[in-house]
């Protein structure tokens, strides 16, 4: 039995809540350029319609979305008085230190905390961006994109030099 505990133990420790990944928010009230989560995906909110239904019937919200980190486009159809899942979204910016030989980007927040798991982005004009800055010696601020467990570089620009 004393095993068997020991199990749970394990389980329970190497599990994340989801919960904290979202928040649940009523699905009419989620506007255009709002966050929302369609399969299980955070998407940012490209269009909503409402469309009124009969007599008996709920109003329906229809979300056109596009996923923040794969780019695909995502619809869904739900009854505007019920919750939808809403992603946290938040950006953090990181001074780039160092591009390893396989792509890793070795990075470093205002705390001096270091970063070095996300690679070299496969969007070319920012990958572009970051090598050419590099190469150069400039000092460059890497922002990342977090949801839901996933990361991203969602964007690059020159720092302030303190020379």
């Amino acid at each position: 039995m004393a095993d068997d505990d020991n199990l749970h133990e394990e389980q329970f420790e190497s599990c994340e809540s989801g919960a904290s990944l979202t928040f649940p928010q009523q699905a009419g009230t989620i506007r255009k350029g709002g966050h929302i989560c369609i399969k299980n995906r955070p998407c940012k909110v490209s269009d909503v319609s409402t469309s009124k239904t009969g007599k008996h019937g709920h109003a329906k919200c229809h979300f056109v979305a596009i996923d923040i980190f794969t780019g695909k486009k995502l619809e869904e159809l739900v009854p505007a008085s019920h919750n939808n899942d809403v992603p946290h979204v938040m950006r953090q910016d990181y001074t780039l230190l160092d591009i390893s030989d396989d792509g890793y980007l070795s990075l470093m927040d205002d705390g001096g905390n270091e970063k070095a798991d996300l690679m070299l982005p496969k969007d070319d004009s920012i990958r572009k961006a970051i090598e050419e800055g590099f190469g150069a010696d400039k000092e460059l601020v890497i922002t990342i994109l977090k949801s839901m467990g996933e990361e991203m570089v969602c964007s690059v620009k020159e720092g302030k030099s303190e020379n």
